[in-house]
């Protein structure tokens, strides 16, 4: 057999189809996928160790796009293979050749950049927002070794993309962790989208920084088929060894290899179509001629077959109630003092839940003493299952990512605030169907005495736009908790674990009073109505429900009955809120210690909704907080103490 020019034909086949289904579409980067093509054949048709029949077998190998943009020479690949493809894992169906001019319609499977979650199962995460990608291929490397699984992780990566941060946050944790069964494969074509990469990002520049992080580095003809086998063997083998280095890739490759008609600057997401296109074919035809004199009719590629996975007991045990926890671990006198920061129970959960159920694994970024996420890391039947990503937020969820895609269900601890370094990829992990469970600490204003740079104040709207929308399976985009004492956090991080899907739960650094037993059921969606009244509701959530409980006090010296409600989760039961509104003659007030843009504008929504007259005060933070050395110095600060509530109801009221 002439393994050269099978994959040569192979290779060739899969750049014709990306131009025609890119031509099909009106968009895409066919140039791209080209410049990947016998990159693509090797691995699918040849190295990968999986079936085209279980394109999503727990011990597959996976390959992960980073440069999700190439995905036609995939999508041309499955279909060559027949791959099953489907939202409905029961219910799936081969992938043709001729289903490859869908692309990017309405009704295809096949989108524009890679995601499982819409029936493509090959893929364990969407991506296409550049730089991702090894991230989430070093989750799935970290969740296989926690299953003893010798499954390999292919990624590949632009060589512009290389230069995004996190590239390089996910590179030092390969070397720390000495992931040796993940390979980063740069395709080195020597284009972006407008312009050449830097010479930071050329072949030899990246090699030598591969170099120093400790990669043992192998540069290739990125067309060259026997060059591209002989390394991925030499990867395969490597993974065997007990004193194995990770392997990184370099492939030398041509943006539109094959067709010097639609190669260089110019044709990036820009298909040829018309006589463009006849001739960029007519080229690569020429290619086949060339390349291909000594294939046989016998020449055919042999895919290795995932192995059988082994059977597991997934059922997760009881988790004791807080109370019974804390009396376990000696903390009694800490339970009788009535105060405990939601911070330290959700600390106290997570290692409950990790216990109980050993899919779940604890991820945190250098502040597990502060979320105390170090409950879990510091519990010796835990230890293997916690996970320090340093200084890396944004490296931490792409690999929870990557976590969830093989089996586990991840925890990402670290403050509210150093999250929103990874929005993005929050944002790409719901797109993805990810099961991820975020938590926030050092929530809000009443984090004081740190100031502006470590509050989170913006967070609430921002994870509140995907309670507005639906995702994959038919649920909210994400749940946004803020459990007003430890009970409630305690609990709730038991309904995150159980809840399949993104959640986001802020926590508090300071030690608030309980408000709850362990006989309170808390769900998401759900509120809790605190004290009935008859003139007006407060609507408060986390440290803010503390606060709205003493302007009780306040406005029934006043003569004011108030209703308060915990709004602890967005979304909420629209019509239960609005119905207790109407039973307070249409007033209430909401009151959050963040931005605008949170659960005040939820209630508006749902009054919008409605149709019914009410009236909606929005109390929160309106102005840039400064440090205080108090939780109640800040407060005042910004108009926020139970004092500020009280006068705000006596102004709606009309009393004053």
């Amino acid at each position: 057999m002439s393994f050269d020019a099978a994959v040569h034909a192979q290779a060739i086949e899969l750049d014709r189809l990306s131009l025609e289904m890119c031509a099909a579409a009106g968009s895409g980067h066919p140039t791209t996928a080209m410049s990947i093509g016998h990159i693509v054949t090797v691995l699918m048709f040849r190295q990968m160790r999986w079936s085209p029949d279980f394109p999503a077998y727990p011990t597959s190998d996976r390959l992960v796009l980073s440069q999700g943009h190439a995905v036609p020479a995939v999508y041309a690949a499955a279909a060559k293979l027949g791959m099953l493809i489907g939202p409905d894992p029961q219910n799936m169906q081969k992938l043709t050749v001729d289903d490859l001019s869908t692309l990017r319609a309405n009704d295809s499977l096949l989108d524009g950049h890679p995601n499982p979650a819409l029936g493509f199962p090959f893929f364990d995460a969407a991506t296409g927002s550049l730089g991702q990608g090894l991230s989430i291929g070093t989750g799935l490397a970290d969740a296989a070794l926690l299953d003893d699984s010798d499954r390999r992780m292919y990624v590949i990566i632009g060589d512009g993309e290389a230069r995004e941060g996190q590239i390089s946050e996910a590179l030092d944790y390969i070397i720390e962790r000495n992931l040796t069964h993940v390979l980063p494969i740069f395709n080195c074509n020597g284009y972006g989208q407008s312009d050449r990469v830097s010479p930071q990002q050329s072949p030899e520049k990246l090699a030598a920084k591969l170099e120093a992080c400790g990669f043992k580095v192998v540069t290739i003809d990125g067309h060259e088929p026997k060059q591209i086998l002989d390394t991925f063997d030499a990867f395969a083998a490597n993974c065997e060894k007990s004193d194995a280095v990770p392997m990184a890739v370099i492939a030398k490759t041509v943006k539109g290899w094959g067709a010097p008609s639609v190669q260089g600057g110019g044709w990036h997401g820009k298909p040829p179509a018309g006589e463009a296109l006849k001739k960029a074919i007519a080229e690569l035809e020429e290619r086949r001629v060339e390349l291909t004199s000594t294939l046989t009719s016998t020449d055919a590629f042999m895919i290795q077959p995932p192995k059988e996975p082994t059977a597991k007991d997934d059922a997760p045990a009881e988790v004791p109630s807080l109370a019974e926890l804390m009396r376990e671990m000696d903390m009694e006198s800490l339970l009788s003092t009535g105060r405990l920061a939601t911070r330290r129970a959700y600390g106290l959960a997570l290692r409950a839940l990790g216990r109980a159920n050993d899919r779940i694994v604890a991820l945190d970024a250098d502040v597990k003493n502060s979320t105390f996420a170090e409950t879990f890391a510091k519990d010796p039947e835990l230890a293997n299952r916690f996970f320090e990503m340093r200084i890396a937020e944004q490296h931490m969820i792409s690999h929870a990512v990557g976590m969830s895609a093989g089996g586990k269900i991840p925890f990402c601890s670290s403050f509210s605030k150093f999250l929103t370094r990874a929005y993005d990829q929050i944002e790409m992990a719901i797109y993805s169907g990810a099961n991820l469970k975020l938590v926030g600490s050092h929530s809000g204003i009443t984090l004081a005495a740190d100031g502006p740079s470590q509050m989170s104040l913006p967070d609430v709207a921002w994870f509140r736009s995907f309670t507005t929308m639906r995702d994959h399976r038919g649920n909210p985009g994400c749940y946004v908790l803020q459990p007003a004492d430890a009970y409630a956090a305690y609990q709730l991080t038991q309904v995150m674990a159980d809840y399949e899907g993104v959640c986001y739960m802020r926590t508090l650094r300071s030690d608030t009073e309980f408000v709850y037993s362990d006989d309170n059921v808390f769900n998401l969606g759900g509120l809790e109505v605190l004290q009935e009244g008859r003139d007006i509701v407060l609507c408060a959530a986390g440290y803010m429900v503390q606060e709205a409980n003493k302007a009780l006090e306040l406005l029934d010296e006043a003569g004011v009955s108030a209703t308060l409600v915990d709004l602890y989760s967005l979304p909420f039961d629209n019509e239960k809120l609005l119905d207790i509104i109407n039973a307070n003659n249409g007033y209430v007030i909401s009151i959050e210690d963040n931005f605008g843009g949170g659960i005040g504008s939820a209630i508006a929504d749902a009054m919008v909704e409605s149709g019914d007259a009410f009236t909606l005060e929005q109390m929160h933070v309106k102005r840039i907080p400064k440090s205080a050395r108090t939780p109640n110095e800040i407060l005042r600060q910004c108009g926020l103490t139970a004092e500020d509530i009280r006068d705000r109801v006596m102004q709606v009221l009309q009393v004053v």
